[in-house]
């Protein structure tokens, strides 16, 4: 049996992973004088969803590569994950978070600088509404981490061949992203917002706005709502 610190530390690289293509593809797209700049909000799903598929694979043979703590509350609550093990994960998740946010700075470092759009260079890191009503953004948040979580409960009900529920995995986040996203950018997973986002308030960059911290709180409370949601509607169903 994989100890708990393997599973936390798993947790810990996972999210690094994830963050670090997930943001890696924000960057790409978004910063000026990029290869992929402009190439649009079908890169960046494709993006996010190849990045979650990686880093379950590179996480999962230690852990059970929740990556979210959303996930990981849906499935203390399921009795899927020993209660102990939360609070540890979820700090795992947000160091991993942060680190990966910090690793996509370094990578596109001299792009930064010729960036002067603050809102693009805050896109890269965290999200953003499309329009900012915030009853309308968390009820987004809160079914795309619905969808997410159902998902993710309907999978472990269902026979796979070894090590293929993760490309179902990343179909799933690819179809929120393409069919939910577009409202607030999808975050469905609050260590994957507020992790990026303490890295852009704490990195120096030459245009960088400010945080958004007036938004920060729904990408972080909606998704922990829908996972609960999609854990209480899985319990009815079984």
């Amino acid at each position: 049996m994989t100890s708990d610190m393997t599973q936390i530390f798993s947790e810990f690289i996972g999210m690094t992973i994830l963050v670090l293509l997930g943001d890696g593809v924000c960057a790409a797209v978004n910063l000026t004088k990029s290869k992929a700049q402009n190439s649009g909000w079908i890169v960046i799903a494709f993006g996010w969803a190849l990045a979650v598929t990686i880093a379950v694979y590179i996480a999962g043979f230690m852990g059970p590569a929740h990556l979210n703590p959303a996930v990981t509350l849906a499935m203390v609550v399921n009795g899927s994950l020993k209660a102990s093990l939360l609070v540890p994960f979820i700090i795992a998740q947000m160091l991993g978070a942060i680190l990966g946010a910090v690793l996509v700075w370094l990578a596109y470092l001299p792009h930064w600088d010729v960036t002067e759009d603050k809102d693009l260079i805050l896109g890269t890191f965290a999200t953003a509404p499309a329009i900012r009503n915030y009853p309308a953004n968390f009820i987004s948040e809160t079914i795309g981490t619905f969808v997410l979580v159902l998902g993710l409960l309907a999978f472990g009900a269902n026979k796979f061949a070894a090590g293929t529920n993760v490309f179902a995995v990343g179909g799933l986040i690819l179809a929120i992203g393409l069919s939910l996203g577009g409202s607030t950018g999808y975050a469905i997973n609050p260590a994957r917002d507020l992790g990026p986002r303490i890295a852009h308030f704490i990195l120096p960059m030459k245009n960088k706005g400010d945080s958004d911290w007036a938004y920060s709180w729904v990408p972080v409370v909606a998704p922990l709502v829908g996972g609960l949601l999609a854990v209480a509607l899985f319990s009815i169903m079984n």
